[in-house]
């Protein structure tokens, strides 16, 4: 309960509540209260309101988000501020930026406090003050009042939760193990009982509170724990208890004093090491060293080039994380089909694969593909631990218990996990492990919801410029552009930028030398038949229009409808009025289904309300339009020229 001379105090590691000067303040209904947690965790930064829409509606937003938005941010200052008038922007939540941030002090938040006072007491122990830390850690616990973010809907508070119960857990086993340092067991397995029982898979808490009641004289409810740990993992898992488990039974069956550590000592009664969120289970030691490293890495594209900003950027996010933080980063770039999401990926993972020394594994999710159906998150999982050394009839059937035994196996772990053309957030999910390692993935849809509830860093890659483009040319064409340097340029401007189309047209130019350079280039030119023309290799089924029939395919029939008649008129802007007169709806709806072909990259946004087609997509769309009937088509053309002669 906070003090009356606090301003502001806020609680969330519970339901969420706050007081003002001493007084509890009603947050209101439960998506207002989400409004506010999200603000209070981020206090005094401000948050986009596109930010606070995924995290309070995540994939399901309704129209009305955004409004929704304000309202609860009127709500809330109404009662954070009651003296203020409803003209003034107040002084604890305001606006600027186009977000909206809570003006706190972060330690008056709990969450933040608790995390701070965790950092304290590992200080305190790894410089040998035992008491300093047990107290620090004690006080840290005792911000807890229940489940973090109770109460609170949305994909934020989703995960939040998970992460602050994973942070809560690792305190509690580093007390526990500072306890039994300070030879105070009967104390400890009290707490470790109830650890265990929230989390009944977590080996380490189970070590120490086998530990605890041994040092208690209680030897055969330690067996009994064993046992059940034993019976657990069996029907969960299909795995044995881990080395340390197995080492420490044999110990209370001899009743053999010693110092009590595992094989390798990892379960040290006073860990002094950085590692303290959890054991490896069992499966994890046997299949990661008994297995050759995996490092699954295709190759980088040959001429790479270009977006080297984002490669240092996310380099340096990718390897900033020492392995003691509980979240994972994870890095997802999207784009359109040909702009390089895959080679940038590659690039980017053999320049930080160096950073994770336990290997590197990479599964093409296949979530655009033409040949045959993308992989599920189960199949995909069952690639992972067949190639970490899974015997088929060990591993489990089902998605969830094959998600688990993958983390296992990778806790502790610093692997690089490459996930290429992801159709989905449900399908990369279960694909993300522990904190130690690191996710990067590829895809063509924008998956917002990854960046809100598991905090993942999103990249719109974008067509080459061209000064990159030009090399990227010249140096898959041998010698065919050298002193063309107008040629060239032609050649890029028809490319897009696409480093896809670039490379099939470089391809083309070295392997027909006998062709003179100014009709291949016209070939390239002409219009029809432009992106069948680009192809791998002369192969259809990698052509550029193959890929961009991926991309429709993917579209909800009604933004497939305005695709095809946006064809129509494939050149120029395209606002939202006119795609509203040609489709035959609200400009409300129109808005919506436009922002959904720009979502899958089909369209780019030009400016306010305005949209345009990329360069060789307006090709696409036009070929498109042939498919919608023509009296569907005849309508359409109708419908714009009357609300163009009515304007007139």
């Amino acid at each position: 309960m906070p003090t009356a001379g606090e301003l502001l105090e806020v609680q969330l590691l519970g339901p969420v509540r706050a007081w003002r000067h001493g007084r509890e303040v009603v947050l209101g209904p439960p998506k207002q209260r989400a409004v506010f947690a999200l603000l209070a965790g981020r206090a005094n930064d401000v948050v986009s309101v596109d930010h606070i829409i995924d995290a309070v509606w995540g994939g399901d937003i309704p129209q009305t988000a955004a409004n929704g938005v304000h309202t609860y941010v009127a709500g809330l200052r109404r009662v954070l501020e009651p003296e203020r008038s409803r003209r003034e922007s107040g002084e604890l939540l305001i606006s600027t930026a186009g977000g909206y941030a809570l003006q706190t002090d972060p330690e008056a938040v709990d969450a933040t406090l608790f995390a701070r006072r965790h950092a304290q007491a590992r200080r305190a122990r790894t410089e040998g003050r035992l008491q300093e830390a047990l107290e620090t850690a004690e006080s840290a616990l005792s911000l807890w009042h229940g489940e973090a973010h109770s109460g609170v809907p949305g994909p934020f508070a989703a995960m939040e939760r998970t992460r602050l119960q994973d942070l809560r857990l690792t305190a509690v086993e580093e007390w526990a193990a500072d306890m039994l340092e300070a030879d105070r067991p009967v104390e400890a397995v009290t707490v470790l009982l109830g650890a265990v029982a929230e989390e009944p898979l977590r080996e380490k808490l189970r070590w120490l509170l086998m530990t605890a009641l041994y040092r208690c004289g209680r030897q055969a409810h330690a067996l009994e724990v064993y046992a059940e740990t034993r019976r657990l993992l069996r029907h969960e898992l299909g795995i044995d208890p881990g080395p340390e488990l197995r080492s420490l039974h044999q110990q209370i069956l001899t009743g053999s004093p010693g110092t009590w550590t595992g094989p390798a000592g990892s379960y040290a009664i006073a860990p002094t090491g950085p590692r303290t969120a959890g054991p490896e289970p069992a499966k994890a030691r046997m299949l990661l060293t008994d297995t050759p490293r995996p490092a699954q890495l295709p190759p980088v594209a040959r001429g790479f080039v270009g977006h080297s900003r984002e490669l240092g950027q996310l380099a340096r996010l990718l390897t900033e994380n020492d392995g003691r933080s509980a979240s994972t980063p994870i890095v997802v770039v999207d784009g359109p089909a040909g702009v390089g999401k895959s080679a940038f990926a590659l690039a980017l993972a053999h320049r930080v694969s160096e950073h994770f020394p336990d290997g590197q594994l990479y599964v093409d999710l296949r979530g655009t593909s033409m040949e045959g159906r993308s992989l599920s998150a189960s199949e995909a999982l069952l690639q992972v631990l067949r190639s970490l050394g899974g015997d088929n009839a060990r591993i489990p059937g089902d998605l969830a218990s094959r998600a688990t035994l993958y983390r296992s196996l990778l806790h502790g772990k610093r692997v690089l996990v490459m996930l290429d053309d992801v159709l989905s957030a449900d399908q990369l999910r279960p694909l993300i492990p522990g904190g130690s390692s690191c996710v990067l993935s590829t895809g063509r849809q924008r998956l917002g919801g990854l960046a809100v509830r598991d905090g993942a860093h999103l990249l719109r890659l974008g067509p080459l410029g061209t000064q990159d483009a030009l090399t990227l040319l010249r140096c898959l064409s041998g010698d065919r552009l050298r002193h063309q340097e107008a040629v060239a340029r032609r050649l890029v401007g028809l490319s897009g930028g696409r480093p896809l189309a670039l490379r099939m047209m470089a391809e083309t130019l070295a392997a027909n030398q006998d062709v003179p350079l100014a009709a291949l280039v016209e070939r390239f030119a002409a219009e029809h038949g432009r992106l069948d023309r680009l192809a791998a290799g002369g192969n259809a089924s990698t052509s550029l229009h193959t890929l961009f029939e991926t991309s429709y395919q993917a579209l909800p029939d009604e933004a497939a409808r305005m695709f095809r008649l946006l064809g129509l008129f494939s050149e120029g802007l395209i606002t939202v009025s006119a795609a509203a007169d040609l489709t035959g709806t609200t400009e409300a709806a129109a808005a919506v289904t436009l922002e959904q072909l720009a979502q899958h990259h089909l369209l780019v946004v030009a400016g306010r309300g305005e949209y345009r087609f990329p360069e060789l997509m307006r090709l696409y769309a036009a070929e498109c339009a042939e498919r919608e009937p023509l009296p569907h088509r005849s309508a359409a053309v109708a419908r714009l020229l009357q609300a163009a002669a009515s304007v007139a």
